[in-house]
């Protein structure tokens, strides 16, 4: 009999979202950047409205160059996403021009927060650590 792992159907996904580390996009600022290593890549997100989720995306083999795109949130790779919010271990949605891009698994996160004083613009590293998921052996 076939069965299905335990993360994938909904019970399991309730259970599991509360363990997972991440970043919920609406708590940034725009001019935030999260910068994100998955299993294959690295990721720069430049944040244009976090609500939406717009912002400039570079990274990878699909985003060499900045490009326009709307973060949408995480999922396990199918059909259940978390839309505004990015998981460590769960795969990153990226859309560009109505085309959908799934990353590998996030292995780590962290956010810049770009501090606009009147003195000067400084970068300012967030008070979110870099969040790491267990390496796989």
């Amino acid at each position: 009999m076939y069965t299905i792992p335990r993360y994938c159907d909904l019970d399991g996904v309730i259970e599991i979202s509360p363990l997972l580390e991440g970043v919920t996009l609406a708590t940034l600022k725009a001019c935030d950047t999260i910068h994100v290593r998955t299993r294959n890549s690295d990721y720069e997100i430049f944040m244009l409205d976090p609500k939406s989720g717009d912002a400039l995306v570079r990274g990878g083999e699909c985003f060499t160059e900045p490009v326009e795109a709307t973060v949408s949130g995480s999922s396990f790779g199918g059909c259940m996403l978390k839309a505004g919010w990015l998981g460590v271990g769960l795969r990153m949605e990226i859309y560009v021009n109505g085309q959908r891009t799934v990353t590998s698994p996030v292995q780590s996160l962290r956010v810049e927060h770009v501090d606009f004083g009147a003195e000067a613009f400084e970068s300012v590293e967030s008070e979110l650590v870099e969040k790491s998921a267990p390496c796989d052996r």
